[in-house]
């Protein structure tokens, strides 16, 4: 695992080798085992090393392939690369090294964009091709690793995180209004944007071609829902079983100490069983806890490292937030509030101290149904049918306003449930998703923003997605909305910098290409079937974990937040919300802040989403704009 910064020279001379080395310097978190550096009158190419696989110095990186032609920097693993390769080899291709790094190299040489659709894996590529003058930037399927470039006509830079791009003077730090109101109400800011204009994201199963005439930018690889399989349930289930192993194995190739996360919910314990079956030593777990039992699962961790007699380490958050909150936050370069980042955090240093690639159960959720809200939504989306248009779009949105004056939970409950059904599909589960109402989002807006965002309105990023997804029904358009939102711009940034903040690798095997274009395949009755969400995937595990583990409430990876706001962080929510620390005022209305503040505080209302999302821009904000010149 690794970090990659670069520029081109094209039009001038954007930067130096000591450039390069300060944009390799400010992600050698990434990778602190070694760095490297390539520079012509063209390009210039940067590397930080966390070594995995091939630990000799042949690994080193820029990577130059056997003619020098090709130069390549690249971040990830390729968990295929030993089939590659002897196929490469069939073909002629003489290797001098054992990495993955030099089968992209072989593989581009000689099928060029189109490599990438035979890689399995998670990866960020740059390649420089000299003969040709252009350098070709991919990003893997799904968005396990970033990839965030800047353009402005004459320039062309390039990194794994933004503060790599920075290092390059004068990169322009222009907040971007759209992005500030997305992130608000998602608690990350989607793909293809950034908090900065001119800065961006490559999407995930995209590739971005450069040269001195300009950028082409294709997709390379979409999900499908529409192809779904009529197999019966139970060959279905036993594929996927053999499927998950499989994607499983090949995620336990590595020449450094090799474990797994541990959260007590099915696809970590799923994936943890399926190591323990195919390692002959015992696998190395952590696990998170916290104080409040509402939060905790690690006796349900516990079971299963018990059960498969793993090397188990637990660490519990107790009142130590405060201390660690702006050193975790400054890993993430653009507002970003996702509050499992807090755990995550704690579980990767955790895990580090033992190993230096960790397994993961993530992507089971998004891409096998198992969030309450697809269950919910799922029923609303039936109720909506229930009623006439005229009626859900008439009486109910009154009836909606009514009911949330009543300061009652039960009421406010009723409000939501009467707007979301006078909503269409698409716009009722935007509802769902946003972190904080837009009643609240509406009184928080600074008059300067929102005469700046004129009629644009966030629900747009899941609307559109929902558009063009492909399923027939309404749960396989709203998983494929998550896997083109939620899962790359939470989930896998959250884990991708929380891991490489510990200098630690996270393989997900439940996200393997193969898997998610399997679980796309199959009916939504095998998803959700009777309220039982990741039906299939539940039955698939019942060989593998008890009754008590595959069907107990889910808990998710969450924090007491609410609690949290009111004593471990008050004193730092204070320091940060109630005095202007720069210009924040010109994105959020500061008197409401206060408001909300003293309501949450006093006990009578529970404004902690928008409490937190602002306390996370005002975090970023201070590190990143409030000493900046041109803000």
């Amino acid at each position: 695992m690794c970090g990659i910064a670069g520029f081109t020279r094209f039009h001038n001379s954007t930067g130096d080798i000591a450039t390069l080395r300060s944009m390799g310097d400010a992600i050698a978190h990434r990778g602190p085992d070694a760095h490297g550096e390539y520079l012509d009158e063209q390009v210039g190419l940067s590397h930080r090393r966390l070594s995995i696989i091939d630990l000799s110095e042949a690994g080193t990186q820029p990577m130059s392939s056997n003619d020098s032609n090709l130069v390549l920097v690249f971040n990830g693993e390729i968990y295929n690369f030993q089939e590659l390769r002897k196929d490469l080899e069939k073909r002629g291709y003489i290797f001098k090294t054992h990495t993955d790094t030099e089968v992209i190299l072989a593989l581009y040489q000689f099928e060029g964009t189109a490599c990438v659709k035979k890689l399995n894996g998670m990866f960020a590529i740059a390649l420089w091709d000299k003969r040709k003058q252009t350098l070709f930037l991919a990003r893997d399927r799904v968005g396990k690793k970033p990839l965030y470039y800047f353009k402005d006509g004459k320039r062309f830079v390039f990194g794994s995180e933004i503060k790599a791009i920075l290092e390059v003077p004068n990169i322009p730090r222009e907040v971007r209004a759209d992005a500030v109101s997305d992130f608000f109400t998602y608690q990350y800011i989607p793909e293809p944007k950034s908090i900065f204009k001119n800065i961006y994201k490559l999407e995930p199963g995209h590739w971005l071609m450069v040269s001195a005439k300009g950028i082409e930018k294709q997709e390379y690889w979409d999900v499908r829902f529409s192809d779904v399989s009529s197999r019966s349930e139970n060959d279905l289930r036993d594929e996927l079983l053999d499927i998950v192993e499989r994607c499983t194995r090949r995620r336990m190739v590595s020449d450094v100490p090799l474990g797994a996360f541990l959260s007590g919910g099915i696809d970590s314990s799923a994936v943890v069983a399926l190591m323990a079956k195919n390692d002959g030593k015992p696998v190395t777990t952590c696990s998170i806890g916290f104080d409040d039992e509402k939060y905790n699962e690690v006796e349900f961790a516990r079971a299963v490292a018990e059960a498969y007699h793993t090397d188990h380490h637990e660490f519990t958050v107790h009142n130590n937030v405060e201390e660690h909150l702006e050193h975790i936050v400054s890993f993430f370069d653009e507002p970003f509030a996702d509050q499992s980042l807090v755990p995550t955090y704690f579980v990767s240093q955790l895990a580090r101290q033992k190993v230096t690639v960790a397994l993961a159960g993530d992507g089971g959720d998004e891409i096998f149904a198992g969030y309450e809200k697809y269950s919910v939504d799922a029923v609303e989306n039936r109720l909506r049918n229930f009623f006439p248009d005229g009626l859900r779009h008439t009486v109910f949105p009154t009836a909606s306003r009514l009911l949330d004056r009543v300061n009652h939970k039960l009421f406010h409950k009723g409000a939501s449930l009467m707007n979301s059904l006078s909503l269409d599909p698409a716009q009722g589960f935007f509802v769902s998703n946003a972190s904080i109402k837009d009643r609240d989002w509406q009184s928080m807006i600074s008059a300067p923003l929102r005469r700046e965002l004129g009629e644009y309105h966030p629900s747009s990023v899941t609307t559109d997605y929902y558009q063009r997804a492909d399923g027939e029904d309404h749960l396989s358009r709203i998983l494929y909305t998550d896997i083109k939102t939620y899962l790359p711009g939470d989930i896998l940034v959250k884990v991708d910098r929380m891991s490489m903040a510990n200098s630690l690798e996270v393989r997900a095997p439940l996200l393997d290409f193969e898997l998610l274009e399997f679980a796309c395949k199959l009916p939504s009755a095998l998803k959700i079937n009777k309220g039982v969400k990741k039906y299939l995937l539940k039955k698939s595990f019942g060989t593998l974990l008890s009754d008590d583990i595959l069907h107990r409430k889910k808990m998710g990876f969450s924090v007491p937040l609410a609690s949290w706001l009111r004593k471990e962080l008050k004193p730092l929510g204070e320091r940060y919300l109630l005095n202007d620390t720069g210009n924040i005022g010109n994105y959020i209305r500061l008197d409401t802040i206060k408001i909300m503040w003293d309501e949450h505080q006093c006990g009578n209302t529970d404004y902690s989403m928008p409490l937190w999302n602002s306390l996370m821009f005002s975090m970023w904000w201070k590190k990143y704009m409030a000493n900046y010149h041109d803000h």
